[in-house]
This record gives structure tokens, C-alpha cells and sequence, in this order.
């Protein structure tokens, strides 16, 4: 998918974490190679590149109760949920998400 497909309102991820891994983390290049190549990052490929340029550095409350998922994205995390035979606790602290919002979509979404 081409930078004029994507929706305007939508940040160019594969450009913003080409740059910061050129800029600042050259040494990851290669880590991160394989899922730079992608054409379209979804966001569990986000949260991927986050991890691995970042490591597990602490996200401050305020800015993780902005994130929002589309309805695929919510579909692929409970179906590692299932994969890896997690309970929605750990699938919480995996994802840092709240249990209750793996509740609230285990019920909307019939998984």
C-alpha cells in the first residue's frame, strides 16, 4: 500500500520508525529489518517495533489510556490470547491493557 492510499488521518509508521532507527539506533537496523520490509504495519507490528528499539521502558498511564485498536488488531490479540493459552490478566500485562477491556471485548466480539 502506497503512502496516498493509507487514510490521511493515519500516521506513516514504516517512515517515522525507518527514521528513528537511522537517526538514533542504528544498531537495531537489522532487528527490525523484517518487519520494516512489511508494506502496510499494523499495529501489533507497532508495538513490535516499540519493544524492540525501546525495550520495556515504562509507558506512563495519561498516554495509554489514548490507544485505540481496530476491530482486526482486537481479533488477533485475543486469538494469541487463545494460541498461547493466556488468561486475560496476562494477556493484560502482555499488551498493557486493562483486564477489563479484554472482558468488555471477549463479550462484544464473541471470542
Amino acid at each position: 500500500m502506497d503512502r496516498k492510499e493509507q487514510k490521511i488521518n493515519q500516521p506513516y509508521y514504516k517512515k517515522i520508525y525507518t527514521d528513528i532507527i537511522n537517526n538514533k539506533f542504528p544498531e537495531k537496523t537489522d532487528t527490525c529489518e523484517n518487519i520494516l520490509s512489511k508494506n502496510k504495519l499494523d499495529v501489533l507490528d507497532i508495538i513490535l517495533l516499540n519493544k524492540l528499539i525501546f525495550g520495556h521502558q515504562e509507558i506512563c498511564s495519561g498516554n495509554q489510556r489514548l490507544r485505540s485498536y481496530d476491530e482486526k488488531t482486537i481479533v488477533k490479540m485475543l486469538e494469541y490470547q487463545k494460541k498461547n493459552k493466556l488468561n486475560n490478566s496476562q494477556l493484560a500485562l502482555h499488551f498493557k491493557l486493562s483486564r477489563n477491556t479484554i472482558t468488555k471485548w471477549k463479550r462484544n466480539f464473541k471470542i
